[in-house]
């Protein structure tokens, strides 16, 4: 394999673990190895009545660094996709907002994280949540069919970040907006002082900067860029929360990327 692909797989393997540490009963690590870095991460950011709402084990799973719904103002019968969903617990959410005339699709390339996520789906009788097995740089869906696209915490963790901005450009609508919690580091840091912070499965080396990330959402075609820190996570380092636009006006793309492997719910946008 090459760099990037024993990269993703490193990726892949650390998830696949931590689903299986909340199957067998335990909570998720983002397995940075890190203290000072892992009290960051988890299900804290969201409000006590969400939480409630959910089976335990999707909270369990929770490995973000902050609540992209905080932001993403889902609105009902709106279409939403999760990329990096894990557990499901921000698809389960986004269901439960856009109401049973919209839809939610979680996406994950890990098969450890899908069952998870399939099976808390089941329980929380969430029939309008579809999770799709993929690659965050590849998304598994028509151009032009989400209304929203949110993340939370897994954009740092891609090999390919200008293909991620892409595809989230490719299948948003005309008008359609991310709302996005990452890690961001400060613009002064360079990438070996990030990796130095911890490490890439821990959603830490792999981050890009502040002027990074906007420059890579420009480059998509994005407008309405917005960034703003909302905690520390490491030193130089933060959650932040990531919005953007693609303009009304926008020209049309390609169909699909590749054909969806659909593990619950209808088919694919149907």
């Amino acid at each position: 394999m090459n760099d990037q692909s024993e990269l993703r797989e490193t990726v892949r393997a650390g998830y696949a673990a931590a689903a299986l540490q909340v199957t067998r009963g335990g909570t998720a690590c983002c397995g940075s190895g890190s203290p000072e870095i892992d009290e960051s991460f988890g299900a804290r950011p969201y409000g006590d009545e969400d939480l409630s709402a959910l089976p335990e084990d999707a909270v369990a799973a929770s490995l973000g660094c902050g609540n992209p719904l905080a932001v993403a103002e889902l609105r009902a019968g709106e279409r939403v996709l999760d990329l990096g969903s894990g557990g499901g617990i921000d698809v389960l959410l986004s269901a439960r907002r856009v109401g049973p005339e919209g839809k939610a699709y979680g996406l994950d390339m890990t098969e450890e994280m899908l069952a998870l996520a399939l099976a808390n789906a089941e329980k929380a009788g969430a029939r309008n949540a579809e999770f799709l097995k993929g690659t965050i740089e590849s998304i598994p869906l028509p151009a032009g069919t989400i209304d929203v696209v949110i993340s939370n915490c897994v954009i740092n963790l891609s090999v390919d970040k200008a293909a991620v901005f892409a595809e989230m450009f490719r299948v948003l609508r005309p008008g359609g907006r991310i709302g996005i919690s990452d890690v961001v580091a400060e613009d002064h840091l360079t990438p070996a002082q990030r990796a130095e912070r911890g490490n890439y499965v821990g959603c830490i080396a792999g981050a890009l900067s502040y002027a990074e990330y906007r420059a890579g959402l420009e480059a998509a075609g994005f407008g309405e860029i917005g960034i703003t820190p909302a905690h520390e996570v490491a030193e130089g380092m933060q959650s932040a929360i990531v919005r953007a636009v693609k303009p009304a006006d926008a020209p049309a793309a390609p169909g699909v990327r590749s054909t969806p492997e659909t593990t619950a719910g209808g088919s694919c946008c149907g």
